[in-house]
């Protein structure tokens, strides 16, 4: 479990509280902690809060509504005589946002709603008659008694979807893990003998992970299982195909590849940076084999869901572990364990440019020992 984060909860309740109430959006990447945080506060707020994962049960707006209607315990308000039957996808999401703006307690009072992955509504603007779906939604909600808590992990583009919303709705932006709560998360997991050494592997596995909750925390976890607190050792053992820390990085290049357009062509970019970055949109047209024109359209496509930064008309990986990934996985071959340490030895350098090669992994568990067996490698790592 990771360390638990006051400032953002009581940043979020002040919202909460404020009169009107603020509809918080907590925005960031995948592993940043959203859903997590969500969990802390229907803890601190109780029953009358209701979670609903939005990116779940988005198919059909009936589809939707039924889904909600079953998995919440609050009261459905009275529809206005005259409502259409919700059979229609058009009834069915009028019914969703009436319900959403009129529910109650068993006790009467209002409700919480934490809507994960809200953006997810838009799904519906495919439907007859729902083009406008994201501003009706956002009407909804202000116009609301009920409280709301809205998570999302495409930052770029909610940025700009709400551009113009309302000034009740506030952007929390999730920050990566300090040094200091990767310390006291790896006392819960016991790894390192000291507060020193804890210490160290906590500024090591910080600038592995860049601080992402997700990836920190299964790194962290293998670095325990392997009881030789190397964490390079550990990163090349869970870049391995079927690796929870692969299947993670797995999951987040596939999903945002598959909510932007252009997939094959938007595969070959990211190899192409995998192995060379920053690129100019030039660099990238010319190693694609494609006309400027059509690169810049895909660079657009590939920054609206959050996987590439540009600085200086130049294009790099926003996630440098999911770059990681890429480089291993986006050959014709799974890669083998030469290739997993070579990669992890190179990454590792890369991320402290005070390291020497030799130091990144062991050459062999001997190599590096306190005595008793355990690998200390991870101690010749200099950070400044």
């Amino acid at each position: 479990m990771l360390a638990e984060r006051p400032a953002l909860e009581r940043r979020i309740l002040t919202a909460l509280e404020a009169t009107p109430p603020r509809i918080p959006i907590l925005v960031g990447g995948c592993g940043s902690g959203r859903t997590s945080l969500l969990g802390r506060l229907h803890e601190v707020l109780g029953p009358e809060t209701e979670y609903v994962d939005v990116e779940r049960i988005a198919t059909t707006p009936e589809r939707f509504l039924s889904s909600v209607m079953h998995a919440t315990r609050c009261q459905a308000p009275e529809m206005p005589p005259g409502t259409a039957d919700t059979g229609a996808a058009r009834a069915a999401f009028d019914r969703v946002c009436h319900f959403l703006e009129h529910a109650r307690t068993t006790n009467g009072t209002r409700v919480t709603f934490l809507l994960d992955e809200a953006l997810e509504i838009r799904t519906f603007e495919s439907f007859p008659g729902l083009r406008g779906v994201l501003r009706e939604f956002w009407l909804t909600l202000c116009d609301s008694p009920n409280r709301f808590v809205l998570t999302t992990r495409f930052v770029t583009r909610t940025i700009r979807l709400f551009r113009d919303a309302p000034e009740r709705f506030e952007l929390v932006h999730l920050p990566p893990l300090t040094p200091r709560e990767v310390t006291a998360t790896l006392a819960r997991l016991s790894i390192g003998d000291t507060h020193d050494e804890r210490l160290e592997l906590a500024r090591v596995i910080h600038a592995l992970t860049d601080g992402r909750p997700l990836y920190l925390r299964l790194l962290a976890e293998a670095t325990a299982a392997l009881d030789a607190g190397d964490p390079v050792s550990a990163l090349a053992a869970q870049m391995a195909p079927g690796a929870p820390l692969s299947m993670a990085c797995r999951f987040c290049y596939e999903l945002r590849l598959h909510r932007a357009r252009g997939y094959g062509a938007l595969k070959a970019i990211l190899q192409v940076l995998a192995t060379e970055e920053p690129l100019t949109l030039t660099e990238i047209a010319h190693r694609v084999g494609r006309t400027p024109g059509s690169t810049k359209d895909y660079l657009s496509w590939l920054e609206d869901v959050d996987l590439l930064n540009v600085r200086q008309k130049r294009y790099s990986f926003a996630d440098p572990m999911l770059r990681l990934w890429v480089r291993l996985h986006g050959q014709a071959t799974p890669p083998d364990d030469e290739d997993l340490a070579r990669e992890a030895q190179e990454y590792a350098v890369h991320r402290f440019p005070y390291m020497e090669p030799a130091m990144a992994i062991a050459e062999s568990p001997a190599a590096a020992t306190d005595g008793v067996g355990r690998d200390r490698s991870w101690g010749m790592i200099e950070i400044d």
